[in-house]
């Protein structure tokens, strides 16, 4: 067995006793060295200075109860125990300058004794993992009187709460009802998108710092980072408000305003003062979305606001305090963007800690059916009235959704528009086959609509040049470039197209597989994005 080593305050009022009293008192620190059961190795014991004396008693106690136990008496100096910042920065340093090795020994961590201060900072190094120890707590013996054991009683708790079978479980319900929640109550079958998700679910939690989440237009960024905000208001104590912008419509003077405020004059038009939306987030979030739409002018200043919670208004001398988290969203490569000198890698670097992907619609095809079934019930809230499927109609239509023709260009919003039209122009409430062709001829229409604009844009192969590749290469050449097309960046692109085979190898790097197959032709990621 390990040897035990025990951490604990000497208790200034229950360990003392004097003369043969001390016996038969029960002195918690003395009666943790008295387990039958329990054999401590040694024992550092914390002591105020003015208690040393009866600190050394119960040390000389110990060593006749209990001679295996080795007792190393530290003074542990307090300007006032019940401060907890001062109790808690003086245990710190202890435990920081203390060699652990939990390999070779077990360590325990005495909570009876010492004030009800002492014993929270104590709590708080072991749940930080400062401390690699587990928590004892000592009790007098049941029996009264006579009866009454000086040894008394402990109970040895692990803060490992998965070894809580009822706690487990309760922890597991809680955080499926927190993921369900951020999933707007979806059930997502996507294993790539639900781990994700847990990524998300915990820093939320656990994180304060900024949050970048990248993907298409309409892949949900807006939703998913006002469900975050509601998550972090309710478990991590977020008071102030969610404020929502979309930074494409910022620009000039506005941007500047809109973001940080002006004072009265400080442009044409500016009549009064305003505050502007980063102090309107003051103890709250602002999620920034398309945050590459953002001028250099308004970058340089969001990044002081990040780092110094203060910033400037427009027209403004005296610097304005706010305390905001921010989430930012866009459906740009911004690495691309700092390359071209369009955003500022320090700012990217700031907001670069925690970044999430976003997938495409088209890239959860599993996922339609659950979000079918979201887009009704969310028409029927907003329109008081119920729209049903029949089966062959809802079969027809998930068949044409997964699809390889179903482009879902617009994601979401090409759902949820599809939804709209079918429920408003379903008869009688029900929505059938022939609305689910009409929709699917619609759809196909405005997809083919765009596929062909963007082909006639973005025309990379002269004829000569396709008319020297076969048939066969030129088919699979033509969609590779429509699906690079419609991918923001070169890993995007490379995830579509080696879907199937990128779980099958230990190494996945789709952009280079995807950056080879385009020099075979002669062509390049930046040839396919001017």
């Amino acid at each position: 067995m390990k040897p035990v080593i025990t951490f604990g305050f000497l208790g200034s009022n229950l360990d003392r006793a004097s003369g043969p009293e001390r016996w038969s008192k029960w002195r918690p620190t003395v009666a943790m060295c008295q387990q039958e059961d329990l054999v401590i190795s040694r024992l550092e014991l914390l002591a105020e200075p003015k208690f040393v004396d009866l600190a050394q008693q119960v040390k000389a106690d110990i060593e006749k109860v209990s001679p295996e136990t080795t007792v190393v008496v530290h003074e542990f100096p307090l300007k006032d125990p019940w401060d907890l910042q001062e109790v808690y920065e003086r245990l710190y340093d202890f435990v920081r300058g203390y060699t652990f090795d939990p390999e070779k020994a077990d360590y325990l961590i005495h909570l009876t004794t010492g004030t009800h201060v002492a014993q929270i900072c104590w709590f708080l190094l072991n749940e930080a993992n400062f401390i690699p120890a587990r928590l004892l707590q000592t009790s007098p013996s049941r029996e009264g009187g006579r009866d009454a054991k000086p040894s008394g009683r402990y109970e040895i708790i692990d803060l490992d709460l998965s070894k809580y079978d009822r706690l487990s479980t309760r922890f597991a319900q809680e955080q499926e009802r927190t993921l369900d929640f951020l999933k707007s109550g979806i059930a997502t079958k996507s294993k790539g998108f639900n781990k994700l998700i847990e990524q998300i679910e915990l820093v939320a939690v656990n994180s304060k710092a900024p949050i970048l989440i990248m993907g298409p237009t309409g892949a949900g960024k807006s939703m998913l980072a006002s469900r975050i905000y509601d998550l972090r208001r309710s478990r991590a104590g977020l008071g102030g408000r969610f404020v929502e912008v979309n930074c494409a419509t910022l620009r000039g003077d506005h941007a500047m305003s809109a973001l940080f405020g002006h004072k009265r004059g400080s442009f044409t038009g500016a009549q009064s003062d305003r505050a502007g939306l980063l102090k309107e987030a003051d103890k709250g979030l602002i999620f920034l979305d398309e945050i590459g739409e953002l001028g250099l002018d308004e970058q340089a200043m969001l990044l002081r606001a990040l780092e110094d919670k203060t910033f400037l208004p427009l027209g403004g001398d005296k610097a304005v305090q706010s305390d905001f988290q921010l989430i930012a969203g866009t459906n740009r490569d911004l690495r691309t963007q700092v390359a071209a000198g369009k955003f500022r890698d320090d700012l990217l670097a700031r907001i670069n800690l925690w970044t999430f992907t976003l997938p495409s619609l088209a890239e959860r095809r599993e996922d339609i059916a659950a979000n079918l079934d979201f887009e009704l019930e969310r028409f029927a809230k907003s329109n008081r009235r119920q729209v049903r499927m029949n089966k062959e109609a809802r079969e027809a239509f998930l068949k044409f959704a997964r699809s390889p023709e179903a482009k879902w260009s617009a994601n979401f919003r090409d759902l949820n528009a599809a939804v709209t039209r079918m429920a408003t122009l379903a008869p009688r409430g029900r929505i059938t086959v022939e609305c689910v062709e009409t929709e699917a001829a619609r759809l196909l229409e405005g997809w083919r609509d765009v596929g062909q604009a963007s082909s006639r844009e973005n025309a990379i192969l002269t004829k000569v040049q396709r008319d020297d590749i076969d048939p066969f290469d030129l088919a699979q050449l033509d969609f590779v470039l429509q699906v690079c097309r419609e991918s923001k960046t070169l890993s995007d692109a490379g995830r579509k197209l080696f879907a199937v085979s990128r779980t099958k190898r230990s190494k996945m790097n789709d952009a280079d597989r995807l950056k080879k197959y385009l020099a075979r032709f002669k062509l390049s990621w930046d040839q396919l994005m001017q």
